[in-house]
């Protein structure tokens, strides 16, 4: 009961008020009509819509077929005086939740709406428990792919090499065992992935908040991120301003955030290259911005970049490595938290990426 929204539509100002008093508890919100109805819930959430048939300006049944074929899911319990069979079936081709006629017995209200709000939730879990599934078993189909190939490499090098072909001191042996390692690092840093997408990506729901430092965690995301950039020859320069205030945060989620930023930034730049990591205040919100002097993305592919299981594939080879998941949880982990995270880019102008979040 505690947060949930009702949100009452009559004509009737003693019905609306008599709804409230009945059901004491939730937070009620009150329209006189369905017009005014559909202007609140452009700023507004209602967990359960309860309105009345008979209403000037917009009536209760055209408010309802307004509101399912703008959101399906959306609860609506329809009032009514008359046993009209027009009226019900009208009503449930507009896929009406439940219904309450007139003059209306308080007790059957309260029953209704605890009803409707407890199929709410079980539709909601299982629609959740769809989304999870779907998810796992899009992940686990791209895991199996992207593993294949350097499991099936590296298999094909040691055979050869058990079978006695090739010699030592021959410089293709010496490149063949270079391919080895280089593939059996790209199988652990894969492996190291699948273990942060199942901590933090599997596990749907809400941000998990709590007080946090956003120049503490670009400080310790930056610094693990270092040895990538070191190990490919780019440079990572930090700069941070000294101040920033205690936010409420997902510590796990904004730390995912930014290492996929940067991950893709050290991907992108080549060596000798420069990636830039700054922070500030900027008016109500704490910024992070990475820039890089990388190959930069065609316009047409901007678009693009946030699509789940999308990779940018300068060099048109098909074998881009990752699993093309981490803009696309970066940027909904951010809008969780209310903020924004924008990219900008050019053909060899390099990528400058903005994550933004409000200080409240």
């Amino acid at each position: 009961m505690e947060g949930r929204t009702i949100l009452i539509v009559d004509d009737e100002p003693i019905i609306r008020d008599l709804c409230a008093r009945a059901l004491k508890g939730y937070r009620i919100l009150q329209a006189e009509d369905g017009e005014q109805a559909l202007q609140m819930l452009a700023g507004e959430t209602a967990d359960v819509i309860l309105a009345d048939v008979m209403m000037p300006r917009l009536n209760g049944l055209d408010l309802l077929k307004t509101i399912k074929d703008k959101t399906p899911n959306q609860v609506v319990v329809i009032m009514t005086g008359y046993a009209d069979k027009d009226v019900i079936l009208r009503a449930l081709k507009s896929d009406a939740d439940d219904f309450i006629t007139k003059p209306i017995n308080l007790l059957q209200l309260k029953t209704t709406i605890d009803r409707v709000l407890e199929k709410k939730a079980l539709k909601e879990e299982l629609l959740h428990l769809k989304r999870l599934d779907k998810l796992k078993s899009e992940f686990l189909g791209l895991v199996s792919h992207k593993l294949k190939t350097p499991i099936t490499a590296i298999s094909l090098f040691i055979q050869n090499l058990s079978r006695g072909f090739g010699d030592p001191n021959d410089p293709t042996y010496q490149q063949t065992l270079a391919l080895i390692l280089d593939e059996s690092k790209y199988l652990g840093y894969l492996i190291k992935d699948l273990l942060v997408y199942s901590e933090v990506i599997l596990r749907e729901g809400p941000p998990e908040l709590r007080p946090c430092n956003l120049r503490d965690i670009a400080q310790s995301v930056s610094g693990d991120m270092n040895y990538s950039a070191v190990n490919k020859g780019v440079t990572l320069n930090v700069s941070l301003e000294s101040y920033f205030p205690e936010m409420m945060l997902d510590r796990k989620r904004i730390s995912f955030a930014l290492r996929a930023i940067l991950e893709n930034a050290v991907k992108f730049t080549p060596k000798g290259g420069t990636i830039t990591l700054t922070g500030d205040l900027h008016g109500n919100s704490a910024r992070l911005i990475v820039k890089d002097s990388g190959q930069g993305i065609p316009q047409d592919e901007l678009p693009k970049v946030f699509e789940k299981f999308y990779q940018v594939d300068p060099d048109h080879t098909g074998q881009v490595r990752g699993f093309g998941l981490g803009l696309f949880y970066a940027r909904q982990f951010i809008v969780d938290h209310d903020g924004r995270l924008a990219l900008e880019s050019a053909p060899e102008g390099g990528t400058i990426v903005t994550l933004e979040l409000p200080l409240r």
